[in-house]
């Protein structure tokens, strides 16, 4: 018979979560960055420091307590107080600050040091994606996430790289400072990637700064780490480092895309094309608040299928996926995606589930519809 079942209980739990925690971190990691390493540094030499500490502190108290028990006879001394004793633990625990705030210093003097960048990259966080401005190149483009809705919806099996995958992620060069002014279109985000040890604040009317020069080629990954409304779980960050060869093509590749995006501006198009070129857009920026057929997560986000916008005048849609509707979580989409991007998805809107409008929205009337607003 089991005299001690709790006893029993603790050895099975510990034998289980043992084996669980096998792969735990419990420690930084050194990251892939100069900054990153001289915080790991920062850091391991505090720890030691708290190490010391503890063990003078904690083993003065055991060894007092032992070898002062009442049980070997000690009589307790009597005194009021200790002027030398009183200086010793005020002079002694300053001198352990100022040590520790000297390489503590150093560290953040040069993580705010974004003087003499090689490349200038402006950040705009956005619900629920993050806009990259190339400053000086012509380049510009958002980052959405890439994980398939059927993952989401645990329709499929989760990927490797669950909702830490993006469309497009930003594209940097190996051993170049670079320098992040991260800022927000609507409410406060938070850009963060913990191997490059940088995180900054993305508010509203601010610009802060931040900078890396990252050591190695290779992906890295982080995520918006400011609660930003409905889908800040869905807002991750990919960064693919490349060679300074490889990032140049692939710079050269984004600037020929960009003037080839313009020209669609002025082509002459098709019903179905815009068609299908909105089905990818709508999956993309919109199928998170409005479903993947339209449906919507009423009262917040109003279905498409059916709605009177949808099958109503396609001036009024037009106007607004343009400028959003204020007081709402309908965003303003006419700085966000190209003349080409709101033609189609306007197009597809209104003949998708049913709606079957069987009109359009060419690029030629967004580009209108810009140079209006912006008289």
């Amino acid at each position: 018979m089991m005299r001690h079942p709790h006893v029993w209980m603790g050895l099975l739990l510990w034998s289980i979560f043992s084996q669980a925690q096998a792969a735990w971190t419990v420690n930084m990691a050194p990251g892939a960055t100069e900054i990153s390493h001289a915080v790991f540094d920062l850091h391991m030499t505090i720890f030691w420091v708290c190490v010391v500490i503890g063990i003078i502190v904690f083993g003065a108290m055991f060894w007092s307590m032992m070898m002062h028990r009442r049980s070997t006879g000690q009589v307790a001394a009597k005194f009021h107080e200790s002027t030398t004793v009183e200086i010793l633990w005020t002079v002694v625990p300053f001198i352990i600050l100022v040590a520790m705030a000297v390489p503590a210093t150093a560290t953040l003097i040069k993580m705010y040091d974004t003087s003499e960048p090689d490349i200038d990259i402006q950040i705009t966080g956005y619900q629920w994606k993050w806009h990259y401005k190339y400053l000086g190149q012509d380049v510009e483009f958002f980052s959405n996430l890439a994980t398939p809705q059927e993952q989401i919806h645990n329709q499929a099996v989760k990927g490797e790289n669950y909702l830490l995958e993006v469309d497009q992620p930003l594209v940097l060069p190996v051993g170049a400072k670079v320098r992040f002014l991260v800022t927000s279109a609507d409410v406060i985000h938070s850009w963060w990637v913990p191997a490059f040890s940088v995180k900054r604040d993305a508010i509203p009317g601010f610009v802060n700064e931040a900078w890396t020069r990252i050591d190695k080629p290779g992906i890295y990954r982080g995520q918006c780490s400011e609660l930003c409304g409905k889908d800040h779980g869905f807002m991750p960050i990919v960064v693919d480092v490349r060679t300074q060869a490889d990032y140049d093509t692939w710079l050269t590749d984004r600037k020929a895309d960009a003037a080839k995006l313009k020209e669609l501006t002025s082509k002459e198009w098709t019903l179905d094309e815009l068609k299908e070129r909105g089905d990818k857009i709508y999956h993309t920026t919109c199928v998170a608040c409005h479903q993947a057929e339209g449906q919507g997560l009423p009262p917040m986000f109003p279905a498409l299928k059916g709605s009177p916008i949808a099958t109503g005048p396609i001036e009024g849609h037009l106007h607004r996926v343009f400028f959003g509707k204020p007081g709402t979580a309908m965003a303003a989409f006419g700085k966000q995606l190209s003349e080409v991007d709101i033609a189609a998805v306007v197009t597809y809107e209104r003949n998708a589930w049913g709606n079957n409008k069987g009109d359009m929205v060419t690029p030629k009337d967004v580009l209108a519809l810009k140079q209006a607003e912006s008289k």
